[in-house]
């Protein structure tokens, strides 16, 4: 019995944690293009909210989604044209754009609260075992028996990381966070970089913030990301800006996000706020521990949140 539990807490850990890999490896591309964006929870919010309205209105998925992505990447312009553009403070912008989603998301889910899309909308993200690896005993159940969106964030984390590591593409964005002005001597277009990359990062924060209301919770809450904008943040340092460890990173503070509604179906006692305080604690232990290593493999992009001004090379 208590490997059906544990098999049955990774796979709900995996559920948790989704919405975060979609932010964080969002979160990941555009801090590898040099901009440090502290907006994730409002973009996230963003796209939580629209994809609703329009799920409600059309109950489209893919409608839904495509205006959850398109919303982050609003956010996202909004940050890069002050960013970029205009070389703005992206610690400043950052927290405005948070402050920005968060209203965003009140006002424009005020007639929204209790609303609970249709049942042939949630059915659209029933789990779908894949054929073949869905029958791997236990790894199958845990990672193989999921809906669509979790095989996205898979896909996501996987291509973005072979986009980053095995193609001139990714080199050049690489080149543009660690030395823009080196990389523009190498004719490489560094507006265009920032905000094609920035957006993308908008888009996919975007998804995860439609992923918890639209797959997780179908019910519109006020702040239904509670916080998992900042979780994402620090997990850009937890996972050292790579893609592949965002995966680990995660579904573990997924697994600590829900391991509350566990550990009170086996009938052990503990705080509720204690556990609600878990994923933050372990949040500021992860950066404590990565500001101690001194490590250059896992340091952070050396242009980033540094403005770049063509005329000042």
């Amino acid at each position: 019995m208590d490997g059906v539990l544990t098999v049955a807490f990774l796979k709900a850990a995996i559920i948790a944690g989704t919405p975060l890999l979609f932010a964080t490896v969002g979160e990941i591309i555009t801090e590898k293009v040099g901009n440090l964006n502290l907006g994730v929870e409002g973009m996230m919010l963003m796209g939580a909210v629209i994809g609703f309205q329009v799920a409600h209105v059309t109950s489209n998925p893919l409608l839904a989604l495509i205006a959850a992505a398109l919303a982050g990447a609003i956010g996202a312009l909004i940050f890069a044209f002050l960013t970029v553009s205009l070389r703005a403070n992206q610690v400043v912008t950052g927290l405005a754009l948070t402050i920005f989603g968060t209203g965003f998301s009140s006002f424009m889910g005020k007639g929204l609260v209790g609303i609970k899309l249709s049942d042939e909308f949630s059915a659209s993200f029933t789990s779908i075992k894949i054929p073949g690896l869905g029958d791997i005993p236990v790894i199958g159940e845990i990672l193989f028996n999921h809906d669509i969106l979790v095989y996205l964030g898979y896909l996501t984390a996987i291509l973005i990381g072979l986009y980053m590591y095995n193609t001139r593409k990714g080199l050049n964005l690489r080149a543009v966070g660690e030395n823009p002005a080196a990389a523009d001597a190498a004719s490489v277009r560094i507006t265009a970089y920032k905000y094609g990359h920035i957006l993308l990062g908008g888009a996919l924060c975007g998804l995860g913030g439609a992923y918890l209301s639209l797959v997780q919770v179908p019910v519109w809450q006020e702040n239904i990301t509670a916080g998992r904008g900042w979780i994402a943040v620090a997990l850009v340092i937890f996972a050292a800006w790579n893609p592949y460890k965002a995966l680990i990173g995660s579904y573990f503070f997924g697994g600590l996000d829900i391991i509350g509604f566990r550990l009170q179906g086996t009938g052990i006692q503990i705080s509720q706020y204690f556990v609600d305080m878990l994923p933050y604690l372990m949040t500021i232990f992860v950066l404590v521990i990565v500001s101690l290593k001194k490590d250059r493999k896992n340091a952070p992009p050396k242009a980033l949140s540094e403005p770049y001004f063509r005329e000042e090379r």
